[in-house]
C-alpha cells in the first residue's frame, strides 16, 4: 500500500476543486486526482449564481474570481434587420441580507483556475494525468487503484467521492443507475471563438424557427465570444475554423460577421439524467456524477459547487467522530435540489423551441438564494412564525452590533470551517455559558446579541427574543431555539457532532 489517506477525490472540475479547499481548510488528509493533463480551458459552464458567489465567499476564493468575471450584458435579439435589447438577468441591488445579489458572468476555465489557486495557497494540489483504476470496498473504507506519471499507485482512504463528470468511472464501479435521456439527434456546437464584425455590449441572439438558434456572448477579460449554435439534424458538426465560420455565416446572412480563431470547442447533446443515490457504503457522488443539466439557467455547476460544500464538512465531522447517519443526510439534501434543477434548465431548455422570448427570462429561483433543507431528516421544522428564517434556511448576512459593543456582519462571522451560535437577547447570552462543544472536529464560534442592538437581526431572520440560532458550516441553520437552550442543543449534536471527551 503507497499511501493512506482520509478522503480521495476523483476529478478536478469546480466541484472537486470546491470539496478540496473544504477538506484542506477543515485538517482532512486527502488526495484529489484528474485524469485530465491540466486544467480546463473552455467557457462552458459561464454563469455563477448568487448563492455560489457566497460559497467561495467563504472559501476565500471570491476576492480572486471576482475581478475576472462582469454581469451579464443585455441581450441583443437579431430578429430581420432589427436588434432588439431584451433583458435575461434582471439587476438586483445588493441588500444587507443578500450582498452579492447578481449572476457573474465568469468561464469556467477561470472559475476553475481561481478555485485552484485558493487550493494551492491553503497548502493543497491536484494530481493531474493521474486515473482511477479500480477500487474495492471492506469494512475499513476502500482501496483505489489509481495511475499516473509515476505508475500505479494503491490508496487506502476511509472515504471516495467521484466528481468525475458525466461519464464518472466512480460511478459506473458503484453500480449506480443514472437514470435520464440523452438525445443524440439535438446537437449544439458550444465553443470559444475571436471574430470581427461584432459589438462586445451584447449577448447576440439569433433566434430562428424550430427551436434554432445561435448566441454570441462576450467573455470578460478578453477579446473571446462564447458561440452556441444548434445544429439542424443532418447538419456535419465539424469543429474546424473554416467549417464553424461556414455555419456562422449561413445562420446570420452576413458575410462581415467572419470566425477568426476558435480557441475550445465541443459539441453538446441534451444529456438530462440524475443518479438514483448519491451513496454506497463509502463512495459519493457529486456534481457533474450525479446530475448533468442543459446548460440553459446556468445551474449545472453552481449546483455541483454546492453539492461539494454541502458534503464536505459533513466528512470531516464524521472523520472526527460524529455519526455516520450525518452523511446520509447529503443524498437526502442534495438529491432533491438536483431534481428541481433538472426540471428547471429542461423546461427553459424545452421553451426555445416554444417561446424562444420567454426562454430568455430569468427569475429569482436560478439565483438558487431559496434552496432549503427544511424537507430533510436533518432539519425537523420548528415554531417559527411562517415569514421566519426556518430550520434548514440559508442564514442571510445582517450586521449587528455584539454585546460588548462592537459592530460585524454575520457573514464575516460565518467564515470558515466552524458552526455559528447567534444569541439574542439575555437570556440566551446567559445560556452561552452552558453549552458543551466538543474538541474534535468543526469548532463553534458564538456571538451575543442584545436584543436592543440586533434590530436589523431579528427583522431579516423574523425572530422574536430569546433566541439561539445553530448556523451549520454550510451556511444554513440547524436549528432555532426559544427556551431549554441545553436540551434542544442536544437533539441536534446527536446527530452532527462527535462525541464530549468523557
Amino acid at each position: 500500500m503507497n499511501d493512506h489517506v482520509e478522503v480521495l477525490v476523483v476529478g478536478a472540475g469546480p466541484t472537486g476543486l470546491t470539496l478540496a479547499c473544504d477538506l484542506q481548510r477543515r485538517g482532512v488528509r486527502f488526495r484529489v486526482i484528474s485524469a485530465a493533463d491540466h486544467g480546463f480551458e473552455g467557457s462552458r459552464a459561464k454563469g455563477l449564481q448568487p448563492r455560489t458567489l457566497e460559497v467561495f465567499d467563504d472559501l476565500g476564493v471570491l476576492p480572486d474570481l471576482q475581478p475576472r468575471g462582469a454581469l451579464y450584458p443585455l441581450l441583443g435579439l437579431h430578429v430581420g434587420p432589427l436588434t432588439l435589447p431584451w433583458v435575461m438577468y434582471k439587476r438586483y441591488k445588493p441588500t444587507e441580507a443578500v450582498p452579492h445579489a447578481n449572476t457573474l458572468l465568469v468561464p469556467q476555465n477561470e472559475t476553475d483556475a481561481s478555485v485552484r489557486r485558493r487550493l494551492e495557497e491553503l497548502g493543497g494540489a491536484v494530481e493531474y494525468s493521474t486515473r482511477l483504476v479500480s477500487y474495492e470496498q471492506d469494512l475499513d473504507g476502500l482501496v483505489a487503484t489509481v495511475e499516473g506519471p509515476a505508475g500505479t499507485d494503491r490508496i487506502r482512504a476511509r472515504f471516495l467521492v467521484g466528481a468525475d463528470g458525466g461519464g464518472s468511472i466512480v460511478r459506473l464501479n458503484a453500480g449506480i443507475d443514472f437514470v435520464g435521456t440523452t438525445d443524440e439527434t439535438d446537437r449544439m456546437i458550444v465553443a470559444d471563438v475571436t471574430l470581427g464584425g461584432l459589438s462586445r455590449k451584447r449577448w447576440h441572439v439569433w433566434p430562428r424557427n424550430g427551436g434554432r438558434f445561435m448566441a454570441l456572448c462576450p467573455l470578460p477579460g478578453s477579446d473571446k465570444f462564447q458561440l452556441m449554435l444548434k445544429l439542424r439534424p443532418d447538419e456535419n458538426a465539424d469543429l474546424k475554423r473554416d467549417a464553424v465560420n461556414r455555419l456562422v455565416q449561413e445562420f446570420v446572412g452576413r458575410a462581415k460577421l467572419r470566425v477568426e480563431e476558435i480557441h475550445w470547442a465541443s459539441v453538446w447533446r441534451p444529456n438530462i439524467r440524475l443518479a438514483a443515490r448519491y451513496r454506497r457504503g463509502n463512495v459519493f457522488l457529486a456534481g457533474d456524477a450525479a446530475h448533468v443539466h442543459p446548460p440553459t439557467g446556468a445551474q449545472g455547476l453552481n449546483t455541483g459547487v454546492q453539492d461539494a460544500y454541502n458534503l464536505g464538512w459533513k466528512l470531516a465531522q464524521v472523520l472526527a467522530g460524529a455519526p455516520d447517519a450525518l452523511l446520509d443526510t447529503y443524498e437526502a439534501e442534495r438529491q432533491p435540489v438536483a431534481a428541481r434543477v433538472l426540471g428547471l434548465s429542461s423546461e427553459i431548455y424545452a421553451g426555445i423551441s416554444n417561446q424562444p422570448l420567454a426562454a430568455t427570462k430569468r427569475g429569482d429561483e436560478e439565483r438558487q438564494l431559496t434552496l432549503t433543507y427544511r424537507t430533510s431528516g436533518q432539519s425537523p421544522d420548528g415554531a417559527e412564525p411562517r415569514e421566519a428564517v426556518r430550520v434548514g434556511d440559508r442564514a442571510p448576512d445582517a450586521r449587528f452590533t455584539d454585546s460588548q459593543g462592537r459592530p460585524g456582519r454575520l457573514f464575516d462571522v460565518f467564515r470558515g470551517p466552524h458552526f455559528t451560535l447567534i444569541a439574542v437577547g439575555d437570556r440566551a447570552i446567559d445560556g452561552l455559558a452552558r453549552i458543551n462543544w466538543p474538541d474534535r472536529g468543526a469548532p463553534l464560534r458564538t456571538v451575543a446579541l442584545a436584543a436592543d442592538a440586533a434590530h436589523g437581526l431579528r427583522r431579516i431572520y423574523g425572530i422574536q427574543e430569546p433566541a439561539h440560532i445553530l448556523v451549520r458550516p454550510d451556511g444554513y441553520v440547524a436549528s432555532v431555539v426559544h427556551d431549554n437552550w441545553i436540551a434542544a442543543f442536544d437533539k441536534h449534536a446527536q446527530l452532527m457532532l462527535p462525541p464530549l471527551a468523557s
